[in-house]
């Protein structure tokens, strides 16, 4: 149904509508109530604070699940005759037209449980930009939720590894992107951008797998998304903190193994006639990971803990090689747009194609790499941060 991308596409002003205002007034109550940059548990580098709130995450979360909890009861309470008659474009479809009604009220168990997962990611990540936590309790909270979607709704990677495997590699994934884009939230405009980015992205790739109800949700972040970075982008007036960078990573984890499911058994799923479609995230997270990646081999290899923060982040190490921090994001927006593009229709592609996008991905990332190691030795009595 063409058609249904306008109303999806619609999703993105309702996101926005509800974030722009909320962010707004989170930034003037962040300053009412103290509510600011704060220094992080204890171990992160000493960095230098500004009298910034780091409450912008709750105008995310809210222009997410407001409406998500809303259309979730309108789908329910009102009679699937009624849709009909209020949308044409359901009498339009060739199919039965209430298919798509029907197929959101199976999903809607899981819809309240991703709920469910990124309030109780929201709750802790605002508790630990006012508290500071360690790094234990959150990742906590994020193996049950994952764990909860995993196992109890079915949100699953590979299924034909088998059950088990298919459990910890899909838990293992959610963890995985929710920290990323966490650790990105390292300077003004980073993460909001690259996410709004990724997620605009996926819903591309949904749209075109005519995956409706993920594309809504993606729909709904990336409104939210844009709205915040308004007040985000630098210099920034708002931060979102861990009450918004864990909720914003948990829901692309969580989307994108739903949208890339592969079963052998199911070959008229959107992308079961191609296996390596279940990459396609990983194209789209391309820079995202190659951060947490080797930020984490950094801080390892120094001896820390890879979850005690510093500035040796991909986008400090842009800023140290000479660029301003408005150009380090900047660099980075482009770059992610660049290797996720060609990962929107990858369950779609011929084999041959697929592997040129793998390996445009690739090179992408050996230039970068190659940039860093060049700049790095170009510069001999340059020291990291």
């Amino acid at each position: 149904m063409p058609d249904m991308i306008w109303p999806v596409l619609g999703l993105v002003l309702v996101g926005f509508c509800i974030s722009l205002p909320m962010s707004w007034l989170m930034v003037r109550a962040g300053h009412r109530l103290g509510a600011l940059d704060s220094a992080g548990s204890t171990g992160h580098v000493k960095q230098v604070l500004r009298p910034i709130p780091n409450i912008g995450g709750i105008g995310i979360f809210w222009a997410v699940v407001a409406p998500l909890l809303l259309g979730l009861a309108a789908v329910w309470l009102i009679e699937p005759q009624r849709w009909i008659d209020m949308i044409p474009l359901l009498k339009a479809d060739d199919d039965d037209p209430l298919f798509y009604l029907e197929r959101i009220r199976k999903s809607t168990p899981t819809a309240l449980a991703l709920v469910l997962g990124i309030s109780a990611l929201h709750i802790i990540g605002l508790i630990d930009d006012r508290k500071s936590l360690s790094a234990w309790p959150k990742l906590i909270v994020q193996i049950i939720a994952a764990a909860v979607m995993t196992i109890w709704f079915d949100v699953r990677l590979l299924e034909l590894l088998g059950t088990i495997p298919s459990i910890l590699v899909t838990i293992l994934w959610i963890v995985a992107i929710t920290n990323a884009i966490n650790f990105l939230d390292n300077m003004d405009g980073l993460a909001g951008g690259v996410s709004a980015i990724a997620a605009s992205l996926f819903m591309a790739a949904t749209l075109v797998n005519a995956q409706w109800f993920i594309a809504g949700t993606l729909a709904l972040l990336v409104g939210s998304l844009i709205a915040f970075l308004m007040f985000n982008f630098p210099p920034a007036k708002i931060f979102m903190g861990d009450g918004g960078s864990l909720v914003v990573g948990f829901i692309l984890a969580v989307l994108t193994a739903r949208t890339t499911f592969y079963n052998p058994a199911q070959t008229d799923y959107a992308l079961g006639t191609a296996w390596y479609g279940l990459f396609m995230p990983i194209v789209v997270l391309a820079v995202p990971l190659y951060d947490f990646i080797t930020v984490t081999l950094i801080r390892i290899f120094q001896g820390n803990s890879p979850f005690v923060g510093d500035q040796q982040h991909f986008s400090h190490r842009l800023v140290q090689r000479g660029l301003t921090k408005r150009g380090a994001v900047i660099v980075i927006w482009g770059v992610t747009a660049l290797a996720g593009l060609g990962g929107i229709s990858l369950g779609r592609l011929e084999p041959w194609q697929a592997i040129l996008v793998g390996v445009q991905t690739m090179l992408l990332l050996m230039v970068i790499v190659l940039l860093e190691h060049a700049s790095r030795h170009s510069s001999p009595g340059e020291r990291s941060s």
